[in-house]
């Protein structure tokens, strides 16, 4: 009975001593990929060059409150390579006209923006909201019929 005894004591001792050495391992591992491995910079360069294909990224509100205008207007900028990066509602329902609104002091942007949607360089205002992490904000007003993903083909 000593030996069944003394076989399974040393088959677990056998045990931990192997799941010990398998996190010795892990983390042996674990410090020489940290040590050698270049850490990722996700900071912006100081001096910011001119990106070929720098794609606006934008978000879309819908002020009218109609269903699914957001959506579809969403779908037709991505289709013209837009980076739609929020869609929801408005502050507000009762928005009569359709806006671009510049988040970041670029109006350039804002204005090609509102050229895709077949809106007027007018109807571009001004709100910079760095905090937004966006270029412009359309809001889509009850005249949304006349913008370019509402027009009948």
């Amino acid at each position: 009975m000593s030996t069944w005894s003394s076989r399974l004591t040393n088959g677990l001792l056998n045990t931990a001593l192997l799941v010990v050495g398998l996190g010795v391992g892990v983390l042996l591992y674990a410090l020489v990929t940290r040590t050698t491995a270049p850490n990722a910079d996700p900071t912006r360069a100081s001096e910011s060059t001119p990106l070929v294909g720098k794609i606006i990224q934008v978000e879309v509100r819908n002020g009218c409150g109609i269903d699914h205008l957001a959506a579809q207007t969403t779908q037709f900028l991505r289709d013209q390579g837009f980076d739609v990066v929020d869609v929801g509602n408005y502050k507000t329902f009762d928005q009569p006209k359709s806006l671009v609104i510049d988040r970041v002091g670029d109006p350039e942007s804002a204005r090609k923006v509102a050229r895709a949607l077949g809106l007027p360089e007018s109807r571009v205002r001004k709100d910079v909201r760095r905090d937004l992490y966006l270029d412009a904000t359309i809001v889509i007003g009850e005249d949304y019929q006349q913008m370019r993903p509402f027009r009948s083909q």
